[in-house]
């Protein structure tokens, strides 16, 4: 008799809405009044964007497989949040090019990162981490501690403010996004040489997989999407400041993980990963409304971590 087994993605969607129901409870909760429940349900997911967005990078470099993972995301949040809100300047005629240059700039740095690990063969754990201290020292050097600049009108409105019945902009881009980065992992030549590599190099080399153009395209890839990340945070807070992007690094690892993205590379979907976003950011707001310390948060969201990595069992065999 075959065991009933349940989608690492579809796990973490059901415990989602198990959080979602046990914060209703609590005595600062929605209780039964619906339309606050509503209310909640929309804010937690228009809060899960940023941190989705920012884990579709590490997904990418984690599916890669050969210990990928991108340390330096926090860094370029902050670097491209930085530059949108300084080339902005409050004028919705510089906001293309702000997020051009987010995306551009992101991927610089994702293809230094991959040039790093693909090439001088540097451990991608040592090398996005070196790689998040230049770019951190850089913002330093350039701004001095002070940034002048503002959000356009438009930015708060497309991604902060409600657009259609009432949903934010920031849900229905990250819908259209998920959509986007699905097509791009399920059919594109690229997807499947991805998977491939993150299964064994080796074997998708002699089958014709060009495996050091594509882990170049995949820290390239995950450093626009973290620029991504930091031009739409910035339009949705209005304000920057120099720590602003590393609150997200730990929980854009570990949505990838909760997800159900195998840690050793070669398997697991976006889908998971925006559900693995959800699910720590509802672990977040419910801890927030227990009035938790923030030490005492981290300890149940490392902890949350370790048991959903357990139960999926993903930790048993490493891939080459």
């Amino acid at each position: 008799m075959k065991k009933l087994r349940i989608s690492p993605p579809v796990a973490a969607l059901v415990l989602a809405i198990i959080l979602f129901i046990l914060s209703g409870l609590l005595p600062n909760g929605y209780g039964s009044d619906l339309a606050i429940a509503k209310a909640q349900a929309i804010n937690i997911v228009r809060l899960a964007v940023f941190l989705g967005v920012i884990a579709a990078g590490q997904t990418l470099v984690i599916i890669s497989g050969f210990e990928g993972i991108d340390l330096s995301a926090g860094s370029v949040v902050t670097l491209t949040a930085i530059l949108t809100y300084v080339i902005v300047k409050g004028e919705n005629t510089m906001v293309l090019l702000a997020l051009l240059i987010s995306l551009v700039v992101g991927a610089l740095i994702g293809l230094v990162n991959g040039i790093g690990v693909t090439f001088l063969r540097i451990s991608p754990f040592v090398m996005t981490l070196g790689m998040s201290g230049v770019v951190t020292g850089t913002i330093i050097v350039l701004n001095h501690g002070n940034v002048s600049g503002k959000v356009a009108p438009i930015m708060t409105k497309l991604i902060a403010r409600p657009l259609f019945l009432g949903i934010p902009g920031a849900i229905i881009i990250w819908l259209i996004f998920g959509v986007l980065i699905w097509l791009l992992l399920e059919r594109t030549a690229y997807g499947k040489n991805l998977f491939a590599i993150g299964v064994n190099r080796v074997t998708a080399k002699l089958s014709g997989v060009n495996v050091i153009g594509t882990n170049l395209a995949t820290y390239s890839l995950a450093g626009a999407l973290a620029g991504f990340g930091g031009f739409l945070l910035v339009g949705n807070t209005g304000v920057v400041f120099i720590a602003l992007g590393k609150p997200y690094l730990f929980p854009s690892i570990a949505a990838v993980a909760v997800g159900g993205t195998l840690l050793s590379g070669g398997k697991g979907s976006y889908w998971g990963s925006m559900a693995g976003a959800v699910v720590l950011t509802l672990i977040t707001s419910l801890l927030t409304t227990m009035q938790m310390p923030d030490s005492v948060r981290r300890m149940v969201l490392g902890g949350t971590l370790l048991v959903l990595i357990s139960i999926y069992g993903r930790q048993k065999s490493l891939r080459q």
